[in-house]
């Protein structure tokens, strides 16, 4: 075995907080509600964040989307190690690892002070439960990672190994996303509204169509966490949160969904604009599978049809980047593929007449969300100006959405933005994604980059997303720009948002005495 020395100890993390979790948007919380517009009562100090779609159940192991790890994600559930904010992977239920010399076992070194909300001890036995029920138990996409395990074994109490049937490259990253959150295996049985973690908070009520409130939790194993509670509270539409913020109802926009409406706020010295990175890839997805997208030349001639620039000025304030392709900057494999297909509207034009598609009528079926109804029209435009033919509609977010287009594939195009960090392999390395994208050499170019070495992984990985434009897969509008703006005085938010959870551990308000963290994990401290 060899001792990666960088984990011997716990470090202290970066807070990180999912600004643009807008991919899927799902979720849903306990019983009891709170007035419409009202703030969380208590004696402690509170917090209110306005995001966009609301979750519609608590259950990630059952429902594809963003919102419910964005809500419960190392805030309710734990993970044996977590992203910070400059994404490297930290300890967290785990203190340290070690991984042997064929890079196929990890032995984890397990905290002995934390218990789930239920009271259960947690042990090496629940991270072993955790782990083997996601291949069998779970339904969504993103439990594919998992499938590399071979076997897992509580050594002791505190000790856990993990052999994997190769190397990857990949499976310890996904452990800090949702498929390595840590469940008691006492409180499974009612994931969709009664979530049981070992997190500083822990649910305290819904009010469904309004808000989640999360309360502190007493007695918690790590670092408490500053906000006695912190109630994310939900707006369809981004004036009205814009204008709770400027009433005092909300103290935080975590999704800013009217870049041109900051000057409200920019020259304010109440407040703070935060802008920076994301995992927020806002993709005009085709599908490959069937009906005209499933002409390369036709998906092609999208590709060129589309005047990003313009676009991005028109429909979000000229505040996003181009990227050409999914992977966002902050991933090491990052190529700016922008230049695969530059506007050229005659060329579009031409592709398009060669691919035998241009009388059919296309269906651009966008989800009711801020950036899909903004941006759907502006696509819609174009595409007509290089001679397609486009049908608009909008179809119901999340549920409708979910099933329409989601599950059933029922769709030429739409608009969505795909927040998971890294998920260029989820969306199109299974053909029977939505997408229904199915290339055999870029899913071997996916195997490879996993199985080498670093440097392997970072080449090999490049050429899959290489691979992707030159298919013209899908067309990639921009990626969401990590815009938030907050009352002055809340600290700890971060630049970028490089994670699937809105990590609510390292937020705080300055010159408060209240009990309050640091910026990194909750639990940061020594926790042996």
């Amino acid at each position: 075995m060899s001792k990666d020395r960088r984990f011997g100890r716990p470090v202290r993390t970066a807070a990180s907080l999912l600004a643009c979790g807008v991919l899927l948007l799902a979720t849903a919380c306990s019983a009891g509600s709170t007035a419409a517009g009202s703030r969380p009562e208590g004696p402690g100090d509170s917090l209110v964040i306005g995001l966009t779609a609301e979750p519609a159940n608590l259950d990630f192991t059952k429902t594809d989307g963003a919102a419910v790890p964005q809500a419960l994600l190392y805030n309710v559930y734990e993970n044996l190690v977590k992203l910070d904010q400059r994404g490297r992977i930290r300890p967290a239920l785990a203190t340290s690892w070690d991984l042997s010399k064929d890079r196929r076992t990890y032995t984890f070194h397990l905290t002995k002070n934390a218990k789930f909300s239920n009271g259960a001890p947690f042990t090496a036995e629940d991270a072993k439960f955790s782990i083997e029920r996601v291949i069998p138990e779970w339904t969504v996409a993103l439990k594919a990672p998992m499938s590399v395990v071979d076997h897992v074994r509580a050594v002791s109490r505190g000790e856990l190994k993990v052999t994997l049937k190769r190397p990857s490259n990949d499976w310890l990253y996904r452990m800090t996303t949702r498929v390595g959150a840590m469940f008691s295996r006492t409180g499974t049985d009612k994931l969709a509204t009664d979530p049981v973690g070992t997190g500083p908070y822990e649910v305290k009520r819904w009010n469904r169509g309004d808000s989640i409130t999360l309360a502190r939790r007493p007695g918690y194993w790590g670092r408490a966490p500053h906000f006695d509670t912190v109630t994310l509270k939900y707006f369809k539409d981004p004036t009205a949160m814009n204008n709770a913020l400027l009433t005092g109802t909300i103290d935080v926009i975590g999704t800013m969904q009217s870049p041109d409406s900051l000057y409200r706020f920019e020259n304010n010295p109440k407040y703070r604009v935060i802008e920076g990175s994301t995992n927020g890839e806002v993709m005009l997805s085709l599908n490959n599978g069937s009906g005209p997208m499933k002409s390369r030349k036709a998906r092609q001639a999208v590709r060129y049809a589309i005047d990003h620039k313009a676009l991005v000025d028109t429909c979000w304030g000229g505040r996003g980047k181009l990227i050409g392709s999914m992977v966002p900057p902050t991933d090491p494999w990052y190529q700016d593929l922008t230049d695969m297909y530059p506007y050229d509207r005659a060329k579009a034009k031409r592709l398009l007449k060669e691919s035998g598609q241009a009388g059919r009528t296309l269906r651009l079926r966008i989800p009711t969300l801020p950036y899909a109804a903004a941006c759907g029209t502006v696509v819609k435009s174009q595409l007509e100006q290089a001679g397609f033919k486009v049908e608009l509609d909008q179809v119901e977010f999340p549920a409708a959405w979910l099933t329409t287009v989601f599950k059933n594939a029922d769709y030429d195009m739409t608009i969505m933005g795909h927040v998971e960090p890294r998920d260029m392999t989820a969306v199109f390395g299974d053909k029977d994604y939505y997408t229904r994208y199915d290339s055999p050499a870029f899913r071997k170019l996916l195997a490879k980059a996993d199985e080498g070495s670093q440097k392997e992984q970072i080449t090999s990985m490049r050429a899959a997303a290489r691979t992707l434009s030159k298919d013209a897969a899908a067309d990639w509008l921009f990626l969401l720009p990590n815009l938030m703006v907050a009352d002055a005085d809340i600290t700890g938010l971060p630049v970028n948002s490089v994670t699937e959870s809105l990590d609510l551990t390292g937020l705080g308000r300055s010159g408060s005495s209240h009990p309050a963290g640091s910026n990194g994990s909750a639990g940061s401290a020594d926790r042996s």
